[in-house]
C-alpha cells in the first residue's frame, strides 16, 4: 500500500447547511483533538413523539409527548443536507445507539456536557422504539411514525436490537453515577431485552451436517458470528452491572460458536479469519476478535484471548498486504480453503473501526506495542493511506466519505454510519499514544500538502 496522503485541506470557514438554512458546520476540535463532533451534530435532530407513535412508551415528558433524540440517516455531498430514504424512514435505532456510544465516550474524555445530553436523548428514543417483544424497531419516517413491517425494521432479533442492547448497556454504565433515576429506567428496557435474548440463544452446542460438513447452529441465524460478537459486548456489561453468574455461561457459548469459524492458519488461506456467517467473511461489523478479546479478561481463557490473537497477527496483516478486501466467499478443495468471489469495494468505515478496536484492546492486555502501531496504521486508511489514495476523514468538519467504491471513485456522501464509525475510530485510537505516533509518522511520511500538518503533529 502507498504511504502517500493526499491534500489535507484546511477550512478557512465551513458554510455548510445541514437540515435547516443558515446552520454553519463551525464547531471545532478540542485539545488539539482529530475529532470534531460537528457534522454528526448536524445529523442530530429532537423530535417529539406521542402515544399514537408508540403505544408502548414507558417514560413521557407530559402524559401525551417526549421530547427524544434522533440522528438523520442520509447526508449527501455536495450540500450535506439531510436525506431519507422513502422505503425506511428517516433515521433509526442502529444509527442511534452507535451515536449514543459514542457521545457518551466523548463526553467522559473531553467533559463535554452537549454531548452527554445528545446521549440521553438517543437512548430516550431507543427505549422508545423497544416492541412489547422486547426487541426494537429500527427506522421511522418523516412524520415520526415508526416503520414496523420494512424487513429492515421489524422488531426481531437481529442487528438493531442487539446495538440497542449494547448502547442501553453502555448508557446504564454511565448514567447509574450521574442520573440514577434514568438508569433505572434503561435497566428495565435492558433487562427486557436480555431476558428476551436467553430464550433464543441455545445453549445446547448443537452441531448439523449440512452439505456433509458440521455446521454450528446456537450463534444468531445458526452461525452469525458477526451479530453474536456485539452480544457478547453487550451481555459483558450486564455482568458488570448486576454480577448475574449465568450471564457468563450465554457469553461462554457465544464464545466457542465463534471460535467454531475461525479457519486457516498461520500459512494457509484464510489466515485465522474468523467468518461473519457460515461460508461467508465480510469486513464490516467483525468485531468478534475484540468481543473475544474483551471476554477473555472476564472469562479468563486463554484459549479465546489466541483465537483473537490469531486473527490480528495472520488476516489483518493479510488484509493490509492487500489494500483490504469487502469480503469473499470460502470453499474447501483438497484439504484447502481457496477464496471465491472476493470482493474489494466497497471500503467504508465500518471495515475499519472494527479492527482499530481489535488491536487496541490487544494492546491493552498483551503490552505489545505492535499491536498499538497496526491500529495507527490501519486508521491511517481514513487519511489518505489507502487504495484510492483518497482522503476520507476531514478533522475540521467531522465529516467521513461514505466509501471508496473503486481505485478512481469515492462516494463523497457522508451518512450516519460513515460518520459515526469514523469517530468512534479516531476516539479509541486518541487514547493511546503509540498509536498516535504511528498515524502521524505515515502522515508525515506522505505528501501533506496545507498547514493542516501542524494540527496533526500537535496531537502527539
Amino acid at each position: 500500500m502507498k504511504k502517500q496522503v493526499l491534500l489535507i485541506i484546511l477550512f478557512p470557514v465551513l458554510l455548510f447547511v445541514f437540515g435547516c438554512e443558515n446552520q454553519k458546520l463551525e464547531r471545532q476540535p478540542i485539545n488539539n483533538s482529530l475529532i470534531t463532533t460537528a457534522h454528526l451534530d448536524s445529523l442530530y435532530e429532537e423530535i417529539t413523539v406521542t402515544d399514537q407513535t408508540n403505544n408502548q412508551t414507558p417514560f413521557r415528558q407530559t402524559p401525551s409527548t417526549r421530547r427524544v433524540g434522533i440522528i438523520h440517516i442520509y447526508s449527501e455531498y455536495p450540500d450535506y443536507k439531510w436525506v431519507g430514504d422513502a422505503d425506511e424512514g428517516i433515521a433509526c435505532v442502529d444509527d442511534a445507539a452507535r451515536a449514543a456510544v459514542f457521545y457518551l465516550k466523548y463526553s467522559e474524555s473531553y467533559a463535554d456536557e452537549s454531548s452527554k445530553i445528545k446521549a440521553k436523548k438517543l437512548i430516550e428514543f431507543i427505549m422508545y422504539m423497544q416492541a412489547d417483544n422486547g426487541f426494537f424497531y429500527n427506522f421511522i419516517f418523516d412524520d415520526y411514525s415508526i416503520n414496523r413491517d420494512h424487513k429492515n425494521s421489524i422488531n426481531e432479533p437481529n442487528w438493531w436490537s442487539w446495538r440497542a442492547m449494547w448502547a442501553l448497556s453502555e448508557g446504564y454504565l454511565h448514567f447509574v453515577n450521574v442520573d440514577k433515576d434514568f438508569a433505572d429506567i434503561i435497566y428495565e428496557r435492558l433487562e427486557k431485552v436480555t431476558e428476551e435474548l436467553k430464550k433464543i440463544i441455545n445453549v445446547e452446542r448443537e452441531t448439523k451436517i449440512i452439505n456433509g460438513k458440521d455446521k454450528i447452529t446456537w450463534l444468531p441465524i445458526k452461525s452469525g458470528s458477526d451479530q453474536a460478537s456485539i452480544i457478547i459486548l453487550s451481555l459483558l456489561n450486564y455482568y458488570e452491572i448486576n454480577k448475574d453468574e449465568s450471564i457468563l455461561e450465554y457469553v461462554n457459548n457465544l464464545s466457542d460458536g465463534i471460535l467454531n469459524v475461525q479457519k486457516g492458519d498461520s500459512t494457509s488461506f484464510p489466515y485465522y479469519a474468523i467468518m461473519s456467517w457460515e461460508n461467508l467473511w465480510h469486513a464490516y461489523g467483525n468485531l468478534q476478535s475484540y468481543s473475544l478479546l474483551k471476554a477473555s479478561s472476564v472469562l479468563e481463557r486463554e484459549d479465546i484471548l489466541q483465537v483473537a490473537i490469531s486473527e490480528i497477527n495472520y488476516f489483518y496483516k493479510f488484509l493490509m498486504s492487500e489494500n483490504y478486501l469487502s469480503s469473499f466467499y470460502i470453499n474447501k478443495r483438497n484439504d484447502e480453503y481457496v477464496s471465491i468471489e472476493t470482493k474489494q469495494y466497497s471500503q467504508i468505515a465500518y471495515n475499519y473501526r472494527v479492527m482499530v478496536y481489535a488491536c487496541i484492546e490487544a494492546y491493552n492486555i498483551t503490552k505489545d506495542s505492535s499491536y498499538a502501531s497496526m491500529a495507527g496504521e490501519i486508521a491511517s486508511w481514513f487519511f489518505g493511506n489507502n487504495i484510492a489514495e483518497a482522503q476520507m476523514y476531514f478533522p475540521l468538519s467531522g465529516i467521513c466519505y461514505d466509501g471508496i467504491n473503486s481505485q478512481n471513485t469515492i462516494n463523497k456522501n457522508s451518512g450516519a454510519e460513515s460518520t459515526i464509525e469514523a469517530l468512534l475510530t479516531l476516539l479509541t485510537l486518541e487514547q493511546n499514544q503509540i498509536a498516535i505516533n504511528t498515524l502521524t509518522k505515515i502522515l508525515e511520511g506522505g505528501e501533506i500538502i496545507s498547514n493542516y500538518e501542524e494540527k496533526i503533529k500537535s496531537i502527539r
